[in-house]
């Protein structure tokens, strides 16, 4: 018996004594130890944390292969697995975790707005809250540096490109036709209500290899995930009024929006220069379907719209007035889905339709437009770890146009084209550390109308400075298909191509942001013809060139100033082109040299109100003034606008809100046209181009109703 006691003893001493001792030392790259890392063996409770000198020691009666996990704020968690017997004096080394926030992110030629980007230059609310903006995302992205002012046509033109030089995105897919129609001197608007969106990117150049067919820029609109909650909005305007309404269910929901648009009263208070035969009218209607899945994200987005007006407007060469009236029905569909496969692997596929029917008179000739367009996307996401990601995938663009015109001596004739485009891209984000990153692209696609076939490289590169700031290169190569105006005349072209060269320099402290920027673009294969305008007899050629380079400046600070939130953006453009039917390179006339906005919001707690402003500048345009010698050789007056807004909270869910822009009623001069014949002196007379109104006065009441009781739409406004 005493025998057995002994052994039984020696046994459990021999166990206890035999225990594994684990011990090493914990460093960072550069060698220096880290304190305070928890250290220890998976699915068990043995462990310890490192000393001041980055040491560690623990015994364990585990045995055989097993994992030895050590992890760190801010740091990548290391894993070791192996036979427990042999961890003795380890080395282990932690590397910085490339996802913390303070991390450095891509930023050259990035404007961000959103909840889910590290670095926003502006945010959702700002997007319609801007003075200026009457509630058009549009509108408040032309207040961000690079955007160049062309009050009479409202789109946006991006460092010496013209609009159609700028594609918009939702959730991905392609827009085909992202603005309402309108007339000469007459601003346009986005189609799409920002209500429905919660993140905005827009790149002003060097953007990712994933999309194409833009010269200048893409805007990225992204829709809501999730809603919070069932609500109504109501919107009583001057112009007329909105209804929206959100359910949300468990794993589903659904907003829908309408708004009705109707000038007629307010021309009537307010007349402009235009002679009105039926002001513009408009009815729109918006829908957002989302289904939550185990592993992913079905979102439906659906818009209509029409659009009808009837005017004359002057025009020095016909006394009686040029008549224009206008039809328009536009549908638009998008449908994407985004997934997890599985740890490493997701998914992304999406597909958009557009269906528009315009028709136009101009005088005594009738047109009318029909195009169906079509895009569709899939995208896979290959995550190797924290500092490797891989994407790539394919996509396919059609668009079938037609055209029918008539007038009193030419009979109906009908012509158009098919443009389709098959694109394939591949693209890898690269975290050398926290402070070093990069993001490798190549994009190719084959248009089937030209048969051409086009390679595009795409590289950005970013350093973190110091915890606060950054900098950022980036370069890439950018292919454009003509617009439908050449296409429907001549298919014997190629696509346009330029190359963007950019410099990009980021501070980003609590509350403030400065950005600079400089950049380079090199234009080639601009289409040139040979007519005043384009017919089906001109002759049309690749043969265009151009440049634009310039700098821009961004300043933002809302932590200065109580209650106030403003921001400062300038830009200096230099542009020429030689294209169209230029007959030598050029400073175009939709180009300022120097371009400024300013913008604040300052709310006032005793008046239960927020009040704005937001004040445009921008030098002359080129024109041509035919009395003295040279092509675009003389400049308008500098443009300037001050607007100004106030929203005030009647009750919690109940908003007043007024707005005035060009509150000073400045004289604003958008070009002029000449007589197209000289008088007897033989000088050629000339009328300014003046906006239709020199102000425009809003008022609105907007009330929501929620299951919390305390929203409103003051984001909206």
């Amino acid at each position: 018996m005493r025998l057995f006691i002994s052994i039984l003893i020696f046994s459990i001493a021999s166990s206890v004594f035999a225990q594994n001792k684990i011990n090493g030392k914990v460093k960072d790259v550069n060698g220096m130890p880290i304190m305070g890392a928890n250290v220890y063996i998976e699915g068990t409770y043995d462990g310890s944390t490192t000393n001041e000198l980055g040491e560690f020691s623990f015994g364990t009666d585990i045995t055989g292969t097993q994992t030895l996990i050590v992890s760190y704020l801010s740091y990548e968690t290391f894993t070791m697995t192996g036979d427990i017997s042999l961890m003795k004096n380890l080395q282990i080394k932690l590397r910085e975790d490339v996802n913390t926030l303070d991390a450095v992110v891509i930023s050259a030629g990035t404007f961000s707005a959103g909840d889910n980007s590290k670095v926003n230059v502006l945010n959702a609310l700002d997007v319609v809250t801007t003075a200026s903006a009457l509630g058009d995302f549009v509108g408040a992205l032309q207040t961000l540096p690079g955007t160049t002012t062309v009050a009479e046509d409202g789109r946006l033109f991006v460092r010496g490109g013209e609009a159609d030089e700028t594609q918009i995105f939702i959730d991905g897919i392609r827009v085909f036709t992202p603005y309402s129609p309108t007339t000469n001197n007459t601003p346009t608007r986005g189609r799409y209500s920002p209500f429905l969106f919660d993140g905005i990117t827009f790149s002003t150049g060097g953007y990712s290899a994933e999309y194409g067919q833009a010269l200048s820029s893409v805007l990225l609109l992204n829709t809501i995930d999730e809603p919070d909650q069932n609500k109504t909005d109501i919107g009583l305007m001057t112009v007329g009024g909105t209804l929206g309404n959100t359910q949300k269910w468990e794993k589903s929901s659904l907003s829908v929006n309408a708004s009705y648009i109707n000038l007629a009263p307010y021309i009537a208070l307010f007349p402009d220069r235009n002679d009105w035969e039926k002001p513009f009218e408009g009815i729109s209607g918006e829908a957002v379907f989302r289904q939550k899945f185990d592993n992913g994200l079905l979102k439906l987005y659906s818009a209509f719209d029409r659009t009808n007006f009837e005017l004359t407007q002057e025009d020095i060469n016909l006394p009686e007035g040029v008549h224009f009236k206008l039809n328009n029905n536009n549908l638009y569909f998008n449908g994407s889905y985004q997934g997890i496969l599985s740890d490493v692997w997701s998914v992304f596929g999406g597909m958009s339709y557009t269906y528009g029917n315009t028709k136009v008179n101009v005088v005594d000739s009738q047109i009318k437009d029909i195009e169906n367009s079509f895009h569709a996307k899939l995208k896979f996401k290959r995550h190797f770890s924290n500092r490797l990601k891989l994407y790539f995938g394919a996509e396919y663009f059609a668009t079938d146009f037609d055209e029918r015109y008539a007038d009193e001596t030419v009979s109906s004739i009908t012509y158009g084209f098919n443009n389709n485009i098959t694109a394939a891209f591949a693209e890898a984000d690269v975290f050398f550390s926290k402070k070093i990153a990069m993001k490798l692209g190549l994009r190719a696609e084959h248009s089937e109308i030209f048969n051409q076939a086009t390679v595009s490289p795409r590289l950005s590169v970013a350093y973190k400075t110091s915890d606060k700031s950054q900098v950022s290169l980036a370069y890439g190569d950018f292919y454009q298909n003509p617009t439908n105006d050449i296409l429907k005349f001549t298919q014997n072209i190629k696509a346009q191509n330029t190359s963007h060269y950019i410099f990009n320099y980021q501070y980003n402290a609590d509350g403030r942001i400065f950005r600079a920027e400089a950049y380079y673009k090199d234009y080639k294969s601009l289409i040139k013809y040979d007519t005043d305008f384009v017919s089906f007899d001109t002759d049309f050629s690749n043969s265009g060139s151009g440049f634009s380079k310039g700098i821009d400046f961004f300043w933002r600070d809302n932590k200065t100033f109580k209650n106030l939130d403003y921001w400062i953006s300038y830009s200096y453009l230099d542009t020429e082109r030689d294209y169209k039917n230029y007959p030598a390179a050029a400073q175009p006339n939709f180009a300022n040299t120097h371009n400024m906005s300013v913008v604040g919001k300052y709310w006032i707690e005793d008046w239960k109100s927020q009040v704005g402003m937001s004040y445009g500048f921008a030098s002359g345009r080129t024109y041509t003034n035919p009395n003295i010698e040279g092509f675009l050789n003389a400049k308008t007056k500098s443009y300037n606008s001050l607007s100004l807004n106030w929203a005030y909270l009647i009750s919690q869910q109940k908003i007043l809100y007024l707005s005035v822009n060009n509150v000073l009623g400045t004289k604003n001069i958008n070009g002029y046209q000449y007589a197209n014949t000289p008088d007897m002196n033989g000088n050629f007379a000339r009328r300014s181009l003046r906006p239709a109104a020199d102000q425009f006065f809003f008022v609105g009441f907007f009330w929501t109703i929620s299951e919390k009781g305390t929203d409103n739409q003051l984001d909206k406004l």
